[in-house]
């Protein structure tokens, strides 16, 4: 059973700074796509970031330019790097990774942005 396991969440101030990490494990075959998605209060889930297996990143117009995606092929972990923290990135993110076409979510980590 493919398990993903966050770290990273906590309380930071508005402008700081946080990196979040997702290690995956639990599969012997090759883990595909892994990003990150938010859930902020009373939001909807939205995607962060995207990372594919190759390196091609795709993020979202309103996340590229304070937040970077990276991963580590050998271990099966994917990071967000997160700059210039504002409230409004206060939410739950979700790491997520593809295995044989199939999504596997973590159990979330929780960053709260304030003063």
């Amino acid at each position: 059973q493919v398990q993903l396991v966050e770290s990273g969440g906590g309380l930071v101030q508005p402008g700081g700074s946080l990196r979040l990490s997702c290690a995956a494990s639990g599969t012997s075959f090759s883990i595909g796509a892994m990003g990150w998605h938010r859930q902020g209060p009373g939001k909807g889930r939205e995607l962060v970031a995207i990372i594919s297996s190759g390196g091609k990143i795709s993020y979202p117009e309103s996340m590229k330019d304070r937040f970077t995606i990276s991963r580590v092929n050998a271990n099966n972990t994917v990071f967000l790097q997160m700059d210039s923290l504002k409230a409004e990135d206060t939410a739950v993110y979700y790491c997520v990774a593809e295995v044989r076409g199939d999504p596997y979510w973590g159990q979330g980590t929780l960053v709260t942005v304030s003063s």
